[in-house]
């Protein structure tokens, strides 16, 4: 098989005019001359498939300067419709076909077209079929039956009628190609925005936006997407900060644009941003999402190849869906930060009932999540914990002493020891907190912080050997998320002054955590709760605790 490709003219052969006259009418040249430099573009791949090496030779010399649209012809030889097989199932990006008809069989080339068109499923690829005996292929029939572009005898094909012919298919290939590409594109965007809506966090749907749109711009080196304005639940920036990115600017999330970027690229976002608009450089595109929620977003792409009008269009394409998804996103925090804040409200309701704790649901919060993203790491009880339940359990903790506001004050904040009578309605805050969880819970579809809440306010006085309140339940009888903010809620009560109690040490009362392993507190938890002590996640905690 013979797949020499031709690009430059120092490589093209010498053949002299009787040859030329062999194959082609007598025609004044008027081939516009080549461009005097290379462009950065590929060239055009064209087949050049015939038994006779001197239809090869004379091709490439009546074709081989031809420039169309910036770009060169490379040509490749088959000299058999067998070794052009092999060829065209090698190489995808073949833009065009000059192809016999007679070679090792009479119908060699037309069976070729069949294979092309039927067996390979190729559509684009444009086919100039040319023959020197007509007669082995009539011209209407052949047109009628087989799917090519063009028909020429070798005794009329001058070098002005090839080179026509040839920029005709290039030129049709181009149109086909940009359509197919556009099909794909759209898809490609149809695919991204489906998974791109799927996320809830803004994190996560910056970092995908930037995975699909390097998907959808081939052979780009690196890109950032940067915002300024809101650009997150809480972060908000007058200037324009990395969120996400790719490649060289990978080490640079969470910087300021201008001191990730030199000063071209740093004065070409900023231009996008105050002119609200895109700007498209050879390799390089820098693009501007609508404004959403106060906020504005540009991505810059590095290092891909010149885009055309169809990518560029795809692009904006993409970007329309991109900030319908940001305005998602947006309206998520929103509904999140609402749900936070309305938590938060409970919480600070049971505080100001039992005001000497100061923000003790705000640290028990904290420790309950550093404990269970702990238990998450180790793998600790993966058919309970995973990302969802690490993101709701510490504002679910805040839920667990709500019930207080029931209690009567007298009691809630009688500095000695409560009597029987007065210790069973200070236990009742466990029911009252979980009643009110309960039915709130009940008007939100699915999984929540107040249903997690409820489980939380009832379970997290049960006792790990089975001698706590209100139900008595005993080792993973007790819900998870009672048994760790049980632990949460009796280390920071312990550090901290209570009206029956002075605040203990760090040590007496990690002591103390280690003795209950196994009667107040489930072993595991106990476990995953130390090695936060000793990775020091806790430590402005314990700061607070004595400061």
């Amino acid at each position: 098989m013979t797949a020499t490709i031709w690009g430059e003219r120092d490589s093209l052969p010498t053949l002299d005019e009787q040859d030329d006259d062999l194959l082609f009418s007598d025609e004044p040249d008027e081939i516009d001359d080549a461009p005097s430099s290379w462009t950065v573009l590929p060239p055009w791949r064209v087949l050049i498939v015939d038994d006779d090496p001197e239809v090869h030779a004379i091709t490439r010399v009546v074709l081989g300067d031809v420039v169309f649209e910036q770009r060169r012809i490379a040509f490749l030889s088959a000299y058999s419709a067998a070794e052009a097989r092999e060829i065209i199932a090698a190489d995808a990006d073949i833009s065009a076909i000059l192809l016999d008809v007679v070679m090792e069989t009479d119908d060699a080339g037309l069976q070729l077209i069949q294979h092309i068109r039927e067996h390979i499923g190729n559509t684009q690829v444009r086919i100039i079929l040319r023959t020197g005996q007509p007669g082995q292929a009539p011209e209407r029939q052949v047109v009628v039956d087989y799917d090519i572009n063009d028909y020429k005898a070798k005794s009329e094909l001058t070098a002005q009628k090839l080179f026509t012919a040839t920029i005709a298919a290039l030129r049709s290939y181009q149109h086909i190609a940009a359509i197919e590409r556009g099909r794909h594109g759209l898809a490609k965007i149809v695919d991204s925005s489906t998974s791109l809506f799927e996320e809830r966090t803004r994190e996560r749907f910056t970092h995908g936006v930037i995975d699909q749109l390097e998907s959808l711009i081939c052979g780009a080196d690196a890109a950032l997407l940067c915002g300024v304005g809101y650009v997150g639940s809480t972060m908000s920036t007058d200037r324009p900060v990395i969120l996400a990115a790719s490649g060289r600017y990978r080490d640079s999330i969470g910087r300021p644009v201008e001191q990730s970027l030199a000063q071209p690229l740093r004065a070409l976002v900023l231009d996008v941003l105050s002119k609200r608009c895109n700007r498209y450089a050879e390799t390089t595109s820098v693009i501007h999402f609508g404004e959403v929620g106060g906020s504005q977003f540009v991505i810059l792409v590095e290092g891909h190849p010149p885009l055309s009008t169809v990518d560029r269009q795809l692009i904006e394409i993409f970007c329309d869906k991109v900030t319908i998804g940001f305005e998602n996103i947006h309206l998520y925090e929103q509904l999140i930060n609402a749900q936070k804040a309305t938590i938060y409200a409970l919480g600070k309701m049971a505080e100001y009932k039992d005001e000497v704790t100061g923000n003790h649901v705000r640290r028990v919060e904290i420790l309950s999540t550093l404990i269970v993203r702990e238990l998450y790491r180790c793998g600790a009880f993966p058919d309970i914990i995973n990302k969802s339940y690490c993101e709701q359990i510490g504002m679910a903790s805040i839920l667990h002493d709500v019930g207080k506001i029931g209690i009567p004050d007298s009691i809630l904040r009688k500095p000695g020891t409560l009597d029987s009578d007065e210790m069973v309605v200070m236990r009742s805050h466990t029911g009252i907190g979980a009643k009110v969880l309960r039915e709130a819970a009940g008007l939100v579809a699915g999984d929540s912080y107040l249903l997690l809440g409820s489980e939380i306010a009832a379970s997290h006085h049960e006792r790990f050997d089975g001698t706590g309140y209100p139900l008595g339940l005993a080792g993973d009888a007790i819900p998870l998320s009672g048994r760790i903010v049980a632990l949460a809620d009796v280390f920071d009560a312990l550090l901290h002054h209570r009206p029956y109690k002075e605040a203990w040490s760090l040590s007496a009362t990690l002591a103390h955590i280690r003795r209950e392993s196994g009667g107040h507190f489930d072993p595991r938890v106990v476990q995953a709760f130390l090695s936060v002590i000793e990775q020091g996640l806790a430590e402005d905690l314990i700061a607070a605790a004595h400061g």
